[in-house]
Order: structure tokens, then sequence, then C-alpha cells
């Protein structure tokens, strides 16, 4: 199979590319960083400019995995223009060069800030769109294109909600478990927003790939949302990132953030229907990411 993978020098894309190739699969990059990775295909360009998705998207590709994407809230609350040239027109433009090439599969880093702020109720797959920041609004509006694309032109897409990914490879990242990871390393401490009990799902970077994999392979287009199934308190998890390194992690209370949501609590039910199952628990994950970074660190 012949696969083009949007963002492929980033966390998912880097692990990703690497089971692509070891089932065989002919890979593209296109990312706005290098890579060099022997029998990788790779292009460096930025896909809000369509020559870049030209020549990514060869005639042939079986399918695209677009994992290029503004992830951050924040950055998307005080540039709502450049999330949505990186997040909108660039979707646009890669499934309009889909449906010129007769591409038959896509598939979609999505989110589950697509349906806002839901407070303590289980996400699932068919609640209304309601994002609450621009960013989700972009994860959204991609998703709306999507729908139009497969059913006027029959191209498959499979839009994958991801909840908080973590594990092996995540060292620059700025997420709560990177910095647990590195305060246990050098000793110090992390801030924790309000009280620390607002809880979300966290899903090892294993289980996503597995996940993208089995979209990838779909007959049919489909919207899963992708988590471990158990969500946890900011404060459990610093109990377990404490279990899992032996080490002790500080913790200061800050103020909270404004407009944080008390809870991401989601049911998985649907993507293990299509065959989709977890490897690995909380536990399990976070021993994995410790070895990771201590494997790394010298």
């Amino acid at each position: 199979m012949r696969v083009l993978v949007t963002g492929g020098a980033g966390f998912i894309g880097r692990q990703l590319v690497s089971r692509l190739l070891e089932r065989g699969d002919e890979v593209t990059v296109v990312d706005l960083k290098a890579r060099a990775d022997e029998g990788v295909r790779h292009v460096q360009g930025d896909l809000r400019d369509p020559a870049t998705t030209t020549e990514a998207l060869a005639d042939g590709t079986d399918a695209v995995v677009h994992l290029a994407a503004l992830t951050r809230v924040l950055d998307s609350i005080s540039d709502p223009d450049g999330v949505f040239r990186t997040n909108v027109l660039a979707t646009h433009y890669l499934l309009e060069r889909c449906r010129e090439l007769e591409v038959p599969s896509f598939v979609f880093a999505s989110t589950n800030a697509v349906v806002g702020d839901v407070g303590t109720k289980v996400i699932v797959e068919d609640m209304p769109l309601r994002p609450l920041t621009p960013y989700g609004a972009t994860k959204a509006a991609a998703e709306n294109l999507m729908s139009a694309y497969s059913a006027v032109y029959g191209l498959k897409t499979v839009a994958l909600r991801f909840t908080n990914v973590y594990g092996r490879g995540m060292q620059v990242k700025d997420s709560v478990i990177a910095r647990m990871m590195r305060a246990a390393l050098s000793g110090g401490g992390i801030p924790i927003y309000g009280d620390g009990r607002q809880v979300r799902d966290y899903v090892y970077i294993a289980d996503v790939v597995k996940a993208i994999e089995l979209a990838v392979d779909l007959e049919a287009s489909d919207t899963l949302v992708i988590g471990s199934g158990e969500s946890f308190s900011v404060l459990e998890l610093v109990d377990a990132a404490c279990e899992a390194t032996g080490r002790p992690i500080g913790t200061e209370h800050v103020p909270a953030k404004p407009g944080e949501m008390p809870a991401v609590i989601v049911d998985n039910s649907r993507a293990k229907s299509r065959g989709w199952v977890p490897d690995y628990d909380l536990p399990a994950g976070m021993k994995a990411t410790w070895e990771d970074f201590l494997a790394t660190s010298g």
C-alpha cells in the first residue's frame, strides 16, 4: 500500500511511519520539519501551499493519514486565522487532491474537543459538534468537509477523535505526562492547575498507531473515539507517575485555566466493535514512558 503521512516527523507520525514500513507499505512523509529515514520519501513544505500538496500526494496513493495540525488551544485563541489556515484550508487542499487522483482512503487525526464541554457526561461519537475554541472548531470543520467528500465523491474518510496521547518518544512534548517525566528525572516539580481533580482520558501511543492502522484498512467511512476508556484526575496521574518512576514529583497548585473542562470521559466501544482494543492501561503506559525517558536521558 502507498501511504502519505502528513506531519510524519511529529510524535505520532514518527511511530506510525515506522509501523507502516514494518508492514511493507511504501511511505511518503510531508512535514515542515526535515526527516531522513531510509525507505521513506520526504517532502518538506507547508500544506497551506497547494503546491506542497501536489508534490506530496502522488498518483497511485492508496491512503492519506492526515496528522499535521496546530494543536495548542491557547495558540488557536491568540491566532484563529493561523489555526484555520493550517487545520482547515490545508485539509481542504488534501481532500481536493484526493478527489482529483481518486485516492480511496483518508484518515484524519481529530479530537473530542469537537463536542465542547459536556460536563461529566460520557463522550460518544454521535454527540452534536459544539466546539468552544478555534482549535476545536477547525477540527469540527475538517470533519464536516470529510463528510461531504465521502457523501458526494465516495472517498472513504475516517475521523479518529483522540484523547490525550502519551508514551515513547514524547521527550519534547509539553503535555502533563511529559512534564511529570522530566520532573522525575530532574528532581523538580510541576504546576497543578486548580484543585487537580479535573479528569482526562490518556491513551498510549502504540494503541493510537494501532487505531490508525485499523482506520486505513477499514472498508467504510467512520468516526471513532480513540481513548483508553478510563479517566484519571491530575492528582491520580501524579500518583501513577510516582509509582512508575519510583521517584517523588513535587507539585504546586496554581490558578485554574479559564474555561477548562471539568472532565473528559469517553466511551471507546464503537472502536472496539471495529476491532481495536488498547493494549496499555495507565500503569503499563507510564512504566513504558518512563523507561524510554531513562534510556534517552544520558
